[in-house]
């Protein structure tokens, strides 16, 4: 699987199953009372949760690990920067998602809307209308919310993983049509504060190759 497909099924893959975790339903998921209060919850959460910066380790469908720095600031904008060697760089920003492999000397993008992050880039998190949930399951101690676009499910599903009371956003995780996971774990959050918008700006490098030493 090249990087490319990994980045991909980063944000755009339907549901990872976590070892541990029940599998959530996949079609005609009725809340109990007791998810009906943990929704409101988590939507209340994600709405108050406008910015961070954590680290994070990722892992591929093929098993490779990586990590790097992630940021965050809402609506729309996001930024993964992978610890070198990895020539792997994603920024989200402007209605696009963008993918770019130094190393492959590739870029490629997707827009935010045709992503399952893009729930959770979203100005406003509605975990209703516009957005279905698939499933709740919980741990002692973590509770996770499986989550679809209601008219494009095929865009994927997103999978939230919180720590619970208080609820911190843990992990997400992804799995295509072939069933291949990615997950994300965050750790050391930072909430809050104001980042510099050139993180959230992609220039192409190929931009500039020709233009050193024109004079202009």
């Amino acid at each position: 699987m090249n990087r490319r497909a990994i980045l991909l099924a980063l944000l755009a893959a339907p549901i990872a199953v976590r070892a541990g975790f029940a599998a959530p339903a996949a079609a005609g998921f009725q809340p109990a009372e007791q998810d009906i209060a943990d929704l409101a919850r988590i939507e209340t959460y994600l709405n108050g949760l406008r910015s961070l910066k954590a680290r994070f380790i990722q892992v591929a469908p093929n098993g490779a690990v990586s990590g790097g720095t992630a940021w965050l600031e809402r609506p729309g904008r996001m930024r993964f920067q992978y610890d070198p060697p990895s020539p792997l760089l994603l920024v989200a920003g402007h209605g696009l998602v963008v993918f770019h492999d130094s190393q492959l000397n590739q870029t490629s993008n997707i827009p935010v809307g045709r992503t399952p992050l893009g729930i959770l880039l979203a100005d406003k998190v509605t975990l209703s209308g516009d957005v279905t949930v698939t499933g709740i399951a919980r741990q002692p101690g973590q509770i996770q919310v499986s989550l679809i676009r209601t008219a494009s499910p095929a865009d994927g599903t997103l999978t939230l993983v919180f720590a619970d009371n208080p609820l911190v956003l843990k992990q997400w995780s992804v799995l295509d049509a072939q069933r291949r996971e990615t997950r994300v774990t965050l750790y050391d959050p930072v909430l809050g504060g104001n980042f510099d918008q050139k993180l959230f700006e992609f220039i192409d490098p190929r931009f500039f190759q020709g233009r050193e030493g024109s004079g202009g």
